[in-house]
């Protein structure tokens, strides 16, 4: 079929629903939401057979909903109805949630229903919830509807709230009032449910030293008590907050908008760097926090003669200090007397590369750049010159930009079956990009797919790139499910008779490559490329920066994703004799 996707950004969720259909065989194109008069001029372009929109925030256009079949994916059960569906969810505790298919008509999530799937809730931020539980349920919709779609006599469910099935019902926008935290009458459980309910967007409204702004990116602490409502410490970019029977750790803030602009989310200490100097400052290193409820970016922990290293950093930026402590951590696992390491990077992403809105924070935001790209190769050379370990990274989320190419620096490349790469930096203003990856990329897949991956920027799934051999293992299940996978994998490694010549067998292959080209000649090239991107004359880079820590609204479709322009542009010419 010719499906167009309709989304408000080109998200996660999208960019899934691109490579599901894409590896189906589908045509697809992909149109972002900016108006009615573009989606309906995207429409006519096309001539989709099915549109599907897996992440709006306006209703599709009667104009093209009345002439075309449009399947609007909702983050709800059967019957919620709402743009608050999940932050509800969460706030109320719900036991079990869904994703729901709709065929948009004139009622805002009232369609007829195509397909629905259900999954049990767990305790976490609505941001990594909707990465996984809701994006898996959506996946499994988007071939319920493909399949349906084919058979000539379904009939969608019209949805009848007298149907003792449809739990859901209508809720309104949830409004600040409803997230809002009672400081000194809120419990723990309560002040976690109302920011992960928020996370990601818009975030809880409260203040900290008497400004106004949004909280996000909450953690419990288990220890750390104090007054209801006071900061009673600060750890690597976070803050810690009493309840009336505990406390919790804000990870970030975003000032409100004001007449100047938007306002991005920047770590809680970074915002307030004066005013927390007085906080106690309470450090935990990676190996003594395992098994504790509190907010801890890089954990160290070792099994059966592994060692594994996480670093679940916000949203998967990885700024400056944070790599320069991911680099001591490692450095610290390297001592270590195991002989097989895991990288498990974060839970939701693995990692996404360098941290674009602390450079855009900064005074100058090309010494930032400089700096942080550095720190992130010197983590990508600590890992490439292990020689006495067997390093395997194991991506349980999404990775992009300078992130996958960090993961490449390891042996083995491990990936959860739903896991979506985007290898390439072109997208953030033609940036060149860094972390060794002229050595590792073309290594792994030849220069010829190399070029293709770096030029193409769009998303590959974790299937297709085992296939092509930019990964060694593409693993079934959730995250726990491959977690365990990758322990008994490395286990083995480590218990088995192989893993010496296999750690020979590296290090005589580093020192052919080193004598042919030395790692810090691939380095100094790329580099010089970053450099012009920082520091030269062409701004393309900060102008993208910019925009996206900003959010700033997109004016058209990228072409790289928008093939129906190029195709339609292609039929006019062709109709007016061009």
């Amino acid at each position: 079929m010719r499906v167009l996707l309709l989304t408000h950004t080109f998200n996660s969720l999208s960019q899934r629903f691109w490579v599901e259909l894409t590896e189906a065989g589908h045509e697809v194109s992909v149109e972002l939401d900016i108006n009615d008069a573009v989606t309906i001029e995207a429409v006519e372009l096309y001539r989709p057979d099915l549109i599907v929109a897996p992440y709006l925030r306006r209703a599709i256009p009667a104009r093209v909903w009345r002439k075309h079949r449009c399947i609007v994916i909702h983050p709800g059960v059967v019957g919620d109805r709402g743009p608050s569906a999940l932050d509800w969810a969460i706030l109320d505790g719900e036991p079990t949630w869904g994703v729901t298919a709709l065929q948009a008509n004139e009622v805002m999530d009232g369609g007829n229903v195509w397909a629905s799937a259900e999954f049990p809730m767990r305790e976490a931020k609505k941001s990594s919830l909707y990465r996984n539980e809701v994006t898996e349920a959506a996946v499994r919709c988007l071939h319920q509807v493909l399949q349906r779609a084919g058979e000539p006599g379904f009939v969608p469910r019209p949805l009848d709230y007298a149907d003792p099935a449809v739990s859901g019902r209508p809720r309104p926008r949830m409004a600040q009032r409803d997230r809002c935290i009672d400081w000194a009458a809120d419990d723990t459980a309560t002040v976690l449910r109302k920011l992960r309910g928020a996370d990601g967007s818009p975030g809880v409204l409260d203040q900290l030293f008497e400004q106004s702004l949004y909280l996000f990116d909450a953690h419990p602490e288990d220890e750390l008590r104090g007054e209801a409502g006071a900061l009673v410490a600060r750890r690597d970019g976070a803050l810690c907050r009493a309840t009336r029977d505990g406390a919790v750790w804000i990870g970030h803030v975003r000032d409100r908008a004001t007449a100047q602009g938007r306002a991005f989310k920047l770590p809680a200490t970074v915002r307030f760097r004066d005013q927390v100097r007085d906080l106690p400052e309470v450090p935990l290193v990676p190996w003594e926090g395992v098994g504790r409820r509190t907010y801890q970016e890089i954990r160290y922990r070792e099994r059966a003669g592994v060692g594994y290293l996480s670093f679940d950093f916000y949203n998967g930026a990885a700024g400056t200090e944070q790599c320069e402590r991911l680099l001591a951590a490692y450095r610290h696992a390297r001592s270590r007397p195991v002989r097989v390491l895991v990288l498990l990077g974060g839970a939701d992403f693995w990692c996404n590369g360098i941290h674009l809105n602390l450079i855009e924070h900064a005074a100058s935001p090309a010494d930032e750049s400089w700096r942080n790209i550095n720190a992130i190769d010197d983590v990508a050379r600590e890992i490439l010159l292990t020689d006495d370990k067997l390093v395997i990274a194991a991506l349980r989320g999404n990775a992009g930009a300078g992130g996958a190419f960090l993961a490449l620096a390891a042996d083995l490349v491990y990936a959860r079956e739903g896991v979506i790469l985007n290898p390439h930096y072109k997208s953030m203003g033609n940036l060149y990009g860094s972390e060794y990856w002229t050595y590792l990329l073309p290594a792994r897949v030849g220069e010829e797919r190399a070029h293709a991956l770096m030029q193409e920027r769009l998303p590959v799934s974790a299937r297709r790139e085992h296939e092509l051999g930019l990964l060694d293992e593409c693993l079934e299940g959730d995250v726990a499910g491959f977690e365990a996978a990758v322990e008994r994998r490395a286990a083995e490694h480590a218990g088995g008779t192989k893993l010496a010549r296999l750690i020979d067998a590296k290090r005589e292959r580093r020192a052919r490559e080193e004598a042919r080209k030395p790692l810090e000649a691939y380095r100094s090239e790329e580099l010089q490329r970053m450099h012009l991107n920082f520091y030269g004359f062409d701004p393309s880079y900060h102008v993208a920066r910019y925009n996206f820590v900003h959010k700033v609204p997109h004016s058209r479709t990228p072409n790289h994703l928008a093939i129906h322009r190029r195709l339609g542009w292609a039929r006019r010419d062709e109709a007016v004799g061009r």
